[in-house]
């Protein structure tokens, strides 16, 4: 049997507590699975002095010299989160010659190309499978099982959160305020949920998997984000009546003028794949050319779900370590394809608005539009309370700065009380 392989875990908060039970789970297997023990010698916290049951506490430390320094340990696997000291310690154990495993999202989306690089030189691996779909496996699928392919689009619901607070507006007419409460109460959501409502979270991934997908650097600063926080009960009724689903969407393609990379809500066909995943569950769609269409779906979140994305990234760098190979999958991004504004993307709209309840209102609005190259594909009007009326377009494709033109008129139209709604249609 091969000799142990150690590892050091950076942080014991959920997911490093998940990745504990999981070793522990698997060890009598583990030399099969990984060709070696993998054993864990030292777990970085901030207070060694906490009660952590089921824990071996002779294994925890607070002193991040005691790993770097270590030669035994292979593998640092970090799952402190955040931008420090998590980007000072992974750029130290990759100069020491550590292998890096990690779940940070909010790194690889910011300095991901950087680290890659850094790992290159010292012929080390870093895998982050877990940073963009917990259980879901989407990276290594990306930069190895589908490397043949040229991919054009990936679109996907990559944060749990936002696709339960939609689902219980959906599914119990449920108002944001109410279903995001519901998602506080049963722990889908933090206590401070700006990361996921806005769309953030689901922002650092689409970068994470742009980059891989197309070859070239695309970093959370280029990904437009729009949140859910606007979205009524009511749209998502209209919607219904559309034959459609609202979903928070993050979406990356590849086209001729550039990258497009974007999250926000999204009315997509009620046939859509996409359209059926409800609750915390993630699902990512891609398109290749020869792959044609391919959907991964599964847990994005949670103890033991992200903890087996990061259990698979161990598994595959003890591989190579005995193999003597680390470092041979790093860094896919040998192109510089520029990313596209928000502002020169092309999209179907739907909008809804408050009217005064009279004669020549639509056609108002539809000159409006018109004059400023909007085409409408279709109307609803609906009675409201009152002398107000309430009228839905949906527009055909347009500019993005085209229809923020448009808008910009409609607000300031006296028979417009209020622009309520813009959701782009898939």
């Amino acid at each position: 049997m091969n000799k142990p392989i150690r590892i050091a875990l950076l942080g014991l908060g959920t997911v490093g507590s998940g990745v504990y039970k999981l070793i522990h789970r698997r060890a009598q297997e583990m030399p099969q699975i990984a060709g070696a023990p993998i054993e864990i010698s030292h777990i970085l916290v901030r207070n060694t002095a906490k009660e952590r049951p089921g824990v071996d506490s002779s294994l925890l430390t607070d002193n991040w010299a005691d790993i770097v320094n270590d030669p035994e340990v292979s593998i640092v696997v970090e799952l402190m989160g955040g931008m420090e000291p998590a980007h000072t310690y992974i750029s130290e154990a990759l100069k020491a010659g550590k292998n890096v495993v990690t779940a940070n999202k909010d790194l690889i989306a910011m300095h991901g190309g950087d680290l890659l690089d850094l790992a290159a030189e010292h012929q080390c691996d870093l895998q982050f499978e877990a940073s963009v779909a917990g259980a879901i496996p989407i990276i290594r699928p990306l930069k190895q099982c589908l490397a043949g392919n040229e991919i054009s689009e990936i679109m996907g619901i990559v944060n749990g959160t936002t696709n339960y607070i939609l689902t219980r507006m959906t599914q119990d007419n449920m108002e944001f305020a109410d279903a995001l409460a519901m998602a506080t109460e049963l722990g889908y959501a933090e206590a401070d949920p700006t990361a996921d409502i806005e769309g953030y979270d689901a922002g650092r991934k689409v970068a994470i998997m742009a980059s891989i997908a197309f070859h070239s650097r695309v970093t959370f600063d280029d990904v437009y984000t729009e949140g859910i926080t606007k979205i009524q009960s009511t749209d998502i009724r209209y919607a219904r009546e559309l034959g459609k689903a609202i979903k928070l969407l993050g979406v990356a393609c590849n086209t001729e003028e550039g990258i497009e990379v974007r999250v926000h809500p999204m009315l997509i066909p009620a046939s859509h794949p996409l359209a059926t995943v409800n609750d915390a569950f993630n699902a990512v769609f891609v398109h290749g050319d020869a792959l044609d269409d391919a959907m991964f779906m599964g847990r994005g979140a949670g103890e033991l779900p992200t903890a087996s994305a990061v259990m698979g990234d161990i598994i595959d760098t003890a591989r190579n370590l005995l193999m003597g190979c680390t470092g041979r999958i790093g860094c896919t991004c040998y192109k510089n394809v520029p990313v596209k504004s928000i502002d020169d993307i092309r999209s179907k709209y739907y909008i809804r608005l408050n009217v005064e309840n009279r004669m020549g209102v639509l056609a108002g609005v539809s000159g409006v539009l018109g004059n400023n190259g909007v085409s409408i594909s279709q109307v609803l009007q609906k009675q409201a309370a009152g002398d107000s009326a309430e009228l839905v377009v949906i527009t055909d494709t347009v500019r993005e700065r085209h229809i923020r033109d448009a808008l910009l008129i409609l607000e300031n139209m006296s028979m417009v009380h209020e622009v309520s709604s813009v959701i782009r249609v898939y």
